[in-house]
C-alpha cells in the first residue's frame, strides 16, 4: 500500500478532510492522492501557489510577511497552511514552500531546504527540511514528507521515505 493510499484510507475512516497548498512540489502532493481511488471523498483540493502574487492573493499570507520573511520560511509555511485550511474548509491542510534547485539558494537558505506547514482545528505546526540531491530529488522528498506529516496527524504510522516501510 502506497503512503497515498494509506492516508486516503485513513481518512475515509475518520471521516476528514484535507487540502493542500504547494509551490516548489507544483501539486505533486495532491497528485499523489488524487491518483488512489476514492480520495474525491476526503481531498477537497489543493493550491498551486508557485508565485508570491498568488500566495498572498488566494491564500491570504500577508505582503509584509512575504518581503520580511521570504516566500520560504517557517511563517509563510503556516500561513498557507491556514489559508488553504481556511479558504477549502477543510479539518487538515499541509503546505509546502521550498527552494527546489538548482539555482535560487543562498547560503541562510540553500537549496534543498523545505518549509512544511500542517494545519488542524488544534493548530498550526511547521517543520523544515534540507533534501540532498538533484530539483527532481527534493521535490519527490518534499512530496513524501507531506504525505506523512498528514499521515500523522491522523494518527498513523509514516511510511519510511526511503524504505516504504511503516513506522
Amino acid at each position: 500500500m502506497t503512503t497515498a493510499e494509506k492516508l486516503v484510507k485513513a481518512l475515509i475512516e475518520k471521516k476528514l478532510t484535507c487540502a493542500t497548498a504547494e509551490s516548489c512540489t507544483g501539486g505533486g502532493v495532491g497528485y499523489a492522492i488524487t491518483g488512489v481511488p476514492g480520495s474525491s471523498a476526503v481531498f477537497m483540493g489543493g493550491i498551486i501557489s508557485y508565485d508570491n502574487s498568488v500566495k498572498h492573493g488566494v491564500l491570504g499570507v500577508p505582503e509584509e510577511l512575504l518581503a520580511t520573511k521570504g516566500a520560504v520560511s517557517s511563517e509563510c509555511a503556516v500561513a498557507m497552511a491556514e489559508g488553504v485550511r481556511r479558504r477549502l474548509n477543510t479539518d487538515l491542510a499541509v503546505s509546502i514552500t521550498g527552494i527546489a534547485g538548482p539555482g535560487g539558494g543562498s547560503a541562510e537558505k540553500p537549496v534543498g531546504l523545505v518549509w512544511f506547514g500542517l494545519a488542524s482545528k488544534a493548530g498550526t505546526t511547521t517543520d523544515k527540511k534540507i533534501f540532498p540531491g538533484d530539483r527532481e530529488a527534493v521535490r519527490t522528498a518534499a512530496i513524501k514528507h507531506a504525505l506523512n506529516l498528514l499521515l500523522d496527524a491522523v494518527g498513523c504510522d509514516v511510511v519510511d521515505a526511503e524504505t516504504g516501510v511503516s513506522r
